[in-house]
């Protein structure tokens, strides 16, 4: 019978752990409880964070008891980094964003019965921490060569920069999560990303020498494009899961242009498809990649898992009507402002003439230009064709798309979207 281990296995998502048949074994006897930590150094996950989530989710379907921590105080100090030392943000802030991650997780998780996932802020216990306590019942079981040694520490520390103590104790606090948490709920296993190693080692060294006891660690992959650089990030900067941050449509097309290289990974580690239905993904995907069907069935899953249905539905029309297919009428205020992020455009007061528009806005190069076009049948509004005459109309005249948006359009090839101010 497959263990959830295994089924981690299988997908990629276990690179590292304390010792693969003694977790394996307290797996089978389950159920486990378990955490994962999340820093909230933004107001909003993105798609990185998926892989630590969506492994949660993957326990707790396996019948074990999930805990999400939303790191309130650590996200106050902030991970070290190889390329420098943090911006420390306001508390306040750090307070909102700890909110926000806090309801995005839960979003993926189920929150009631035996196996119903406990939201957990450490600032409860790291708050009211006082120094000499710190140093006097945590400080003195963390051996400085072993903590000097863990990699990010030492890059920084051989950097010019160097790492100041703030984030050095990092390490410590995180390692006080795990025996805390051990204390309240029984956690028995820590996860996370595979740059986490160390620290999760430190809860680990921690429960052993303090309770005297054997708990579990295990890392997932970083995951990065076949090309080596860091997945999740757009020419826009990070892919978020905030529709207000990344638009339903720009998520999906993130996912939809995945490399033939890394889409069957992808899939493994970010969707529940079993094997059989990879297995043919993969198949279609080596005989006929133009289809990309292994990329459709990434971008709906995930669009559909992160933002609904209706959103995977509108991010679809929006990409047919950016190609000159569908109705642009049909689509929401959200998906227009996607679309006209995708396009030139221009802002034009409602008095322009509509001729004019088509010349701020990229269409043609002329107004000479733009009546020719309007006399082969080649310009529309808002799907709608338009005759020479047309032109000479105001664009206040017409009826805007929400938001005030107009999508001019030569042929199917060449579009641009204005929007109408005062």
């Amino acid at each position: 019978m497959q263990t959830v281990l295994d089924d981690l296995d299988w997908r990629g998502l276990v690179v590292q752990t304390t010792g693969r048949e003694a977790l394996g074994s307290a797996l089978a006897d389950g159920p486990v409880s378990l955490y994962c930590g999340f820093d909230p150094t933004a107001s909003s996950l993105h798609v990185g964070h998926l892989t630590q989530v969506l492994t949660m989710r993957r326990f707790q379907l396996a019948g074990h008891r999930p805990i999400a921590l939303v790191g309130g105080a650590t996200g106050l100090i902030g991970d070290p980094r190889m390329s420098g030392e943090r911006v420390l943000n306001d508390a306040t802030v750090v307070a909102g964003w700890v909110e926000n991650l806090r309801d995005q997780i839960s979003r993926f998780l189920d929150l009631e019965g035996e196996f119903g996932v406990t939201m957990v802020n450490n600032l409860d216990w790291i708050g009211g921490l006082g120094a000499l306590e710190f140093l006097r019942d945590m400080g003195k079981h963390f051996r400085m060569g072993t903590m000097l040694a863990k990699d990010t520490v030492a890059r920084r520390l051989a950097s010019d920069e160097g790492i100041s103590y703030t984030e050095f104790s990092y390490q410590v606090l995180q390692g006080i999560d795990y025996l805390e948490l051990h204390r309240r709920h029984g956690v028995t296993l820590q996860y996370g990303g595979n740059d986490q190693w160390g620290n999760l080692l430190s809860g680990v060294d921690l429960i052993h020498k303090v309770e005297g006891r054997d708990v579990h660690a295990m890392t997932t992959p970083l995951v990065t494009k076949a090309d080596g650089t860091k997945f999740g990030k757009s020419e826009g900067g990070s892919v978020w899961l905030d529709a207000e941050l990344t638009s339903p449509y720009a998520f999906h097309q993130f996912w939809l242009n995945a490399a033939d290289s890394d889409v069957m990974n992808y899939l493994r580690y970010f969707t529940f498809r079993g094997k059989d239905e990879l297995a043919e993904l993969e198949t279609a995907t080596l005989e006929a990649s133009h289809q990309r069907r292994a990329q459709h069935a990434l971008a709906d899953d995930l669009t559909t898992l992160v933002h609904g249905e209706q959103a995977t539905a509108q991010a679809k029309a929006a990409a047919g009507v950016l190609f000159g297919k569908g109705d642009v009428r049909e689509l929401d205020e959200p998906t227009i402002r996607a679309i006209a992020g995708e396009l030139p455009g221009a802002e034009l007061t409602s008095s322009t003439p509509l001729v004019d528009a088509f010349v701020a806005a990229g269409i043609v190069a002329s107004k000479g230009a733009a009546r020719r076009a309007a006399e082969e049948g080649g310009l529309s509004v808002n799907g709608e064709k338009l005759a020479a005459d047309d032109l000479a109309g105001e664009l206040g005249s017409l009826t805007s798309l929400p938001g005030g948006h107009l999508l001019l359009r030569r042929g199917r090839k060449t579009a641009a979207m204005v929007r109408l101010v005062a």
